[in-house]
């Protein structure tokens, strides 16, 4: 992220836009879990295992059943991705 000194004080607003626009992380969930954090999602089946992808703060950004689809919108965005386990 080319970060060279990072304060110990840094605030909670600072920390939330540390790597934005720059970073994104992908997480496998459940889509139990889906309208947590897509609202705008349809109902889904319960138990199905989905890919997401957000912004370092935490936007969501995509929400797919293939995981290699995460990667290319990372890539399409200009986001350095981290996987969330």
């Amino acid at each position: 992220m080319g970060l060279k000194h990072v304060s110990n004080c840094l605030s909670k607003t600072d920390l939330a836009h540390l790597g934005s626009g720059e970073v994104g992380y992908i997480r496998k969930m459940r889509s139990d879990e889906v309208s947590r954090c897509f609202p705008e999602a349809p109902s889904m089946e319960p138990g199905l295992d989905l890919w997401a992808l957000f912004g370092a703060d935490g936007t969501p950004i995509l929400l797919t059943d293939n995981r290699s689809s995460t990667f290319f919108k990372a890539a399409e965005d200009d986001l350095k991705t981290v996987t969330l386990h």
